[in-house]
């Protein structure tokens, strides 16, 4: 397996790391998160710099609810501690591809300095 489980214990120093992590909220009963474990997982297997995670929402209620979990499966990336991306549903391997890419292109400098500026 190339993912780890989060647990409330350990979801926030997972995503507060330095490094892109990814984050598949799932539960058992759901049969799209079911059909997209696998293509998570494969994906996982090509991307050995990159954390990916999941949640499981029935054994981590407090913490789905913390997070404002309303739809599954819900897919969340983060680089150095940012929330970048969060949308429910099943990507297909390329567009979870396409993702992975799109954050790694990414100037962190320029995000800081964007979300400083809009903070103001």
């Amino acid at each position: 397996m190339n993912t780890i489980n989060l647990t409330a214990e350990t979801f926030q120093p997972t995503i507060d790391a330095d490094g892109i992590v990814l984050v598949d909220w799932w539960a058992s009963w759901c049969g799209p998160c079911r059909a997209f474990a696998p293509t998570f997982e494969a994906v996982a297997s090509k991307h050995h710099d990159i954390v990916f995670a999941k949640v499981d929402t029935e054994a981590n209620r407090d913490l789905a609810g913390l997070a404002g979990i309303m739809s599954i499966p819900m897919l969340m990336a983060f680089r150095d501690g940012m929330l970048l991306f969060s949308e429910a549903g099943a990507l297909p391997a390329s567009a979870l591809e396409d993702l992975i890419a799109q954050i790694r292109a990414l100037d962190m400098n320029d995000v800081r300095t964007s979300l400083a500026t809009t903070a103001l």
